[in-house]
């Protein structure tokens, strides 16, 4: 996405969501090119905590989950919203793109690795089992050997539950595309097999440590050909991005949360079985 921000206005926001909930709709994805960012261009200043404020009174919405949750208008503000509200699921994609401080100068972010670690740190203590995911990129022009390990040695310290990897992809007319050293592409490849490895462990340990828990699934299609055989989510899981959970149980339809046990991981899905009414 190229482009100013726009803020579309807080009362359309909350009657889009109101129209959704009414719809039957029980997860809504607040998703937009830097949704911490919202409201500055509208309003002057961020207003992402008193949205998120109203659109935890919207009846019928069970599950909220943000996205796209860059880290400059993180306010402590913003992080007791998120970690007090019932209808936040304790999960943000919090895409970073670098670790290195110049190569983030760079990608032209602003902020630097000693923000983003405090960050991190502050996020994980305030918002009980939270859920991290991020993306990052490799092969930036003029990334050296030394700026990539510095970044895949920060994926095994963080150890976030989610991630995904891109190498940077030429486009025309961007600043990107005028700086020098631009990478050959099999070392971009490379770059990201290595973190894509680096993280496996990582997502792996945390399925098999979920084997034995109790979470609630929302339920999004059947099993095909499959009796009582259930694809879902739990709230650590963003639709189409993360893994699923697959549940087994009678009763059960797209649409509805169920109760479950986590009786077996598969790579980097769960399974599990119903253990309650759904609702």
């Amino acid at each position: 996405m190229r482009g100013k921000h726009f803020t579309k206005p807080m009362e359309e926001v909350i009657a889009e969501a109101r129209e959704l909930a009414a719809d039957g709709v029980r997860e809504l994805v607040i998703v937009a090119q830097d949704t911490t960012y919202y409201g500055m261009d509208l309003y002057g200043e961020p207003r992402l905590a008193e949205l998120l404020r109203q659109l935890e009174q919207v009846e019928g919405l069970d599950w909220i989950r943000l996205m796209y949750f860059y880290p400059m208008y993180v306010s402590d503000e913003l992080i007791d919203v998120i970690a007090n509200s019932k209808r936040i699921v304790p999960y943000i994609d919090m895409p970073l793109q670098h670790i290195n401080d110049r190569m983030l100068r760079r990608m032209q972010r602003r902020v630097n690795r000693e923000q983003t670690v405090d960050l991190l740190g502050k996020l994980r203590s305030r918002i009980p089992n939270l859920v991290l995911r991020t993306t990052l990129i490799t092969g930036f022009p003029g990334e050296t050997d030394a700026e990539f390990e510095e970044v895949e040695q920060f994926v095994s310290e963080q150890r976030f539950e989610r991630l995904g990897v891109f190498t940077y992809s030429f486009e025309p007319d961007t600043p990107a595309a005028k700086l020098p050293d631009h990478l050959p592409e099999d070392v971009k490849n490379e770059r990201r097999d290595r973190l894509m490895e680096a993280q496996q462990e990582v997502a792996f340990e945390w399925n098999e440590a979920q084997v034995g828990r109790r979470v609630d699934v929302i339920i999004d299609s059947a099993v095909p050909d499959e009796a009582d055989a259930w694809i879902g989510r739990s709230y650590a899981d963003a639709p189409d991005v993360d893994g699923v959970v697959y549940v087994t149980g009678e009763g059960l339809t797209a649409g509805k949360i169920v109760p479950c046990e986590i009786v077996a991981r598969s790579e980097y899905d769960l399974v599990a079985a119903a253990i309650g009414e759904p609702r």
